[in-house]
């Protein structure tokens, strides 16, 4: 989980940055194609749900 908001927080930051300072696009794009990783990671892990760990008897 917190690999996943420190994706995001990339992300946003990345597009701030991108959007702001005049010439730096990329990095806007770069925060997009971030952003869209971690919501692909926060997908599979979820979909794939918590695994439940046995206790050894």
């Amino acid at each position: 989980m917190s690999l996943f908001l420190f994706l995001i927080l990339v992300a946003v930051v990345l597009g701030i940055i991108g959007f702001v300072v005049k010439g730096l696009f990329y990095l806007l794009v770069i925060g997009v194609v971030v952003l869209v990783l971690a919501l692909v990671l926060a997908a599979v892990r979820f979909r794939r749900g918590g695994r439940r760990h046995r206790v050894p008897r």
